[in-house]
C-alpha cells in the first residue's frame, strides 16, 4: 500500500491556522472581568455625572477634563502612583488658570475634593495640598477660599508618624467671603471626638466634603471620616442657621502644593510662618459638585487603590 507524505511545511501551516482560529473565535466576553466593588467597575464611575474636574498625573500635569495646562510648575516631576503615575513636588507647586467647571458661582454649593497624598511629618512647615482660589493678583489672605487643604505637619509633635488633616471652605456674601469653617482631626478626645490617621511617608486617600444640606463639613482618610464631630456643622447669625451651599465669586484658579501667598505668586496675600511649599507627592485629584455618600467615598478608595 502506497502511504502519501505530509509535506511538514503544510502541516505547520495548518497546525498555524487552527491555533488562529481558536485565538479570534475567544471572544472578549470569554475573558475572565474583575469583580465590582459596591456597583462599580473602575473609580471613573463614582459619581461622574457630578465631576467637575480630575488631575491624573498620569505623565501629565494637565487637568483632565479640561485638558487645561498648568501656568506655572516649579519643583515638579513624576514618580509612582497609587494609579499609575503621581506628581512629585520638591519644594513645589502648580497653578492654573480659570477652569470653566469650577469658575461659576454655585460650581461647588455642595463639594467633594478627594486625592492620595504622601508627605512626612517633618515638624516644621505646614503643607498645602489643593486651594480653589481667587485670581492670583486678586486674593489678599491665603484663607479666603474657596476650598482649602492641607495638613499640619508639626502638630502633633509627640507623634511623628501622625498626620493632622485641616480642611476649609468660604462663601461669598455682601462683597466678601465672610461665611465658612473647617474642620480637623484634632483637639478633644482621641477616638472619641476625632480619629488618628497614621499616615506619614505612604499613601493616604484625603478627602474632602462640605454638604450644603446639612452644613456639614467632613473629612475623610483611607474611606473612613476622621474629622472633629464637635466641629461638622457650620452655622451663621443669631439664634444660628445653616451656612447652607457654597457661593463664589468668578473667576477662580486652583493651586497645588503651595499656600496662596505672594510665594506663589499671590501678591496681595502675605508669606506666613507656618507656610512652606510642598516636598511630597499627590495623586489623582478628583473635585465633585456634590456631597459624595460615605459609601461612594469608600469605594472610591478601594477602586484605585486597586489601580482600577
Amino acid at each position: 500500500m502506497r502511504t502519501t507524505k505530509r509535506k511538514p511545511g503544510l502541516v505547520l501551516a495548518a497546525t498555524a491556522v487552527i491555533l488562529a482560529g481558536a485565538i479570534f473565535s475567544c471572544k472578549k466576553s470569554d475573558s475572565p472581568s474583575l469583580p465590582k466593588i459596591g456597583p462599580y467597575d473602575n473609580s471613573n464611575q463614582v459619581s461622574s455625572a457630578t465631576l467637575l474636574a480630575h488631575w491624573t498625573f498620569d505623565g501629565t500635569n494637565n487637568e483632565a477634563v479640561s485638558s487645561t495646562a498648568p501656568t506655572t510648575a516649579n519643583g515638579a516631576s513624576f514618580t509612582t502612583g497609587v494609579k499609575g503615575q503621581a506628581l512629585s513636588l520638591s519644594n513645589g507647586y502648580l497653578v492654573y488658570p480659570t477652569i470653566a467647571k469650577l469658575s461659576t458661582a454655585n460650581a461647588i454649593a455642595s463639594v467633594t475634593v478627594a486625592m492620595w497624598i504622601n508627605v512626612d511629618n517633618t515638624g516644621g512647615a505646614a503643607s498645602s495640598f489643593f486651594a480653589l482660589t481667587q485670581p492670583l493678583a486678586v486674593q489678599t489672605d491665603w484663607n479666603q477660599g474657596p476650598i482649602n487643604m492641607y495638613a499640619e505637619n508639626g502638630r502633633p509633635k509627640a507623634y511623628d508618624d501622625t498626620l493632622v488633616l485641616h480642611a476649609a471652605f468660604h462663601s461669598y456674601s455682601g462683597g466678601n467671603y465672610n461665611l465658612g469653617g473647617d474642620n480637623i482631626n484634632d483637639y478633644g478626645v482621641r477616638g472619641t471626638d476625632f480619629q488618628t490617621v497614621l499616615g506619614t511617608k505612604k499613601w493616604v486617600h484625603y478627602v474632602l466634603r462640605y454638604d450644603a444640606s446639612g452644613s456639614n463639613i467632613d473629612i475623610f482618610a483611607n474611606g473612613v471620616r476622621v474629622s472633629n464631630n464637635n466641629f461638622r456643622t457650620r452655622t451663621t447669625g443669631a439664634p444660628p442657621v445653616g451656612i447652607g451651599p457654597i457661593n463664589i465669586n468668578i473667576p477662580t484658579q486652583v493651586l497645588i502644593g503651595a499656600w496662596p501667598n505672594a510665594d506663589a505668586g499671590y501678591t496681595l496675600s502675605p508669606v506666613q510662618t507656618f507656610q512652606g511649599k510642598l516636598t511630597g507627592s499627590i495623586d489623582e485629584i478628583r473635585v465633585f459638585g456634590s456631597a459624595l455618600q460615605d459609601t461612594d467615598i469608600g469605594y472610591l478608595y478601594q477602586l484605585e487603590l486597586a489601580g482600577r
